[in-house]
């Protein structure tokens, strides 16, 4: 009687171990959104969380682009997003944007064709990362017009203000 106790049970961990090796790959895509407030494009001592800012996550076949996955999130009062992403997609190119400003006077993206307006991130279990947790990079709005103490936070930096801030 215990022998076969110890077989059903030696008998339903490796099935627990065979499913959970061969089951859907489920992943969380988190990120936070700013508003930069000193039109610098990175965040400073001055940037602010946006809570309610709307962003997109895409998947696109990495040969002619087509969408392969798509979903929408919007941010809590950290700022912070999470997405939930079903399926393992390394086949494809997968990158977060930010779609709409919750701050009238905070919404403005950089057109500068050299900046990355997106944060790319990898959604597979086949890339040495052990969680099922992807951190993107932050993102930001910028603020119609900078912040007159932005000057002196960007000298702390060591950074001259009229290099850097557009």
């Amino acid at each position: 009687m215990a022998k076969s106790i110890i077989i059903q049970a030696s008998a339903l961990c490796f099935l627990s171990l065979l499913g959970f090796a061969y089951s859907e790959s489920r992943f969380f895509v988190e990120g936070k959104v700013y508003c930069d407030n000193c039109r610098t494009q990175f965040v400073t001592k001055l940037s602010t969380y946006m809570k309610g800012a709307k962003v997109s996550l895409e998947c696109r076949n990495r040969e002619g682009g087509t969408l392969i996955y798509s979903s929408d999130s919007e941010t809590d009062k950290s700022g912070t997003y999470r997405i939930p992403v079903d399926g393992d997609h390394e086949e494809e190119i997968c990158e977060i944007a930010l779609k709409k400003s919750s701050d009238t006077d905070c919404s403005e993206v950089s057109k500068d064709p050299f900046l990355k307006k997106s944060a790319r991130i990898s959604l597979t279990k086949n890339n040495g990362i052990s969680t099922p947790v992807r951190l993107a990079n932050p993102l930001g709005f910028m603020k119609k017009k900078p912040l007159p103490e932005c000057a002196k936070a960007l000298r702390e930096l060591g950074m001259n203000p009229d290099d850097v801030i557009q």
